[in-house]
């Protein structure tokens, strides 16, 4: 019940909030900053008690998962944060079924356990539970950065919608642009030509050649890339399709005439018979 509860005025809140923040802008389009300062309390407030239930929730759904140690006499450690939160931090709110907890928990666990809660509650209280329930009023700061979120937001005029830095970096920006428009053409528009370089004389060897260049016959437009080289191919060599790898032959020697082998025959019978 406690957690459909703190979820039901969270979500109440918020809404006010949402119809709070639109009368700001509308106080800044009118000029109003001032009022606008002291009504931006109410929404900074309403912010940190949403922030508060939010916390409380948590605790509540820790209480629901870890009930069966709440059977105990004494306070598990585990649990001894939320209890003692919930104890402190249910008068200041107005959901009864905090406070009907808080009973339960002072009934249960004794009035000196809940005194030392509300006596010492820097002990077991989280610091973020107690800066969200004091009492002090907003910053300054935290006031123009509510005005300046919101005039963000609704596109409303406000006097320090922006920060120090972000004027002085809109300024550098503005003072580089000046600089580049010096920099460019003059503001007619008109581009002068300048006067073109003439080319110059070329001896009659050099014209020959150059016709010569021009008259040789184009290379081919297709040109065959190798391969790319794979793990299992690191030296891709390229084969064109009309290559063949063939083992060379040797040449065959001439034939020697018949003729030839008689004729050389006879003439070393007759040489030995003059011997």
């Amino acid at each position: 019940m406690a957690v459909n509860r703190l979820r039901l005025v969270q979500q109440k809140e918020t809404a006010l909030a949402k119809a709070q923040r639109r009368e700001m802008a509308g106080l800044l389009e009118a000029g109003k900053e001032a009022s606008a300062r002291i009504r931006v309390e109410n929404i900074i407030r309403n912010d940190i008690s949403v922030e508060l239930l939010e916390i409380l929730e948590l605790y509540c759904e820790l209480l629901l998962a870890r009930i069966g140690l709440l059977d105990a006499k004494e306070c598990d450690p585990g649990l001894e944060e939320a209890v003692c939160t919930v104890i402190y931090a249910a008068p200041r709110t107005e959901i009864k079924e905090l406070h009907t907890i808080r009973d339960i928990f002072v009934t249960k666990f004794g009035r000196d356990f809940a005194k030392e809660a509300l006596e010492n509650p820097d002990v077991k209280i989280p610091e973020k539970v107690m800066t969200k329930l004091s009492v002090q009023p907003p910053s300054a700061e935290l006031i123009t950065l509510y005005l300046r979120e919101i005039a963000r937001a609704y596109n409303a005029p406000f006097s320090e919608l922006y920060t120090k830095e972000e004027l002085e970096e809109m300024e550098r920006q503005e003072n580089g642009g000046d600089d580049d428009d010096d920099d460019d053409e003059p503001s007619s528009g008109l581009k002068e030509k300048l006067p073109e370089e003439p080319l110059p004389a070329t001896s009659g060897n050099e014209a020959v050649r150059r016709l010569s260049e021009s008259l040789e016959p184009p290379k081919s437009p297709i040109a065959i890339s190798p391969p790319a080289p794979r793990s299992s191919n690191p030296k891709p060599e390229l084969k064109l399709p009309f290559q063949k790898d063939s083992p060379t032959r040797p040449r065959p020697r001439p034939a020697v005439k018949k003729d030839d082998e008689f004729d050389a025959l006879q003439k070393r019978l007759d040489a030995l018979r003059t011997k």
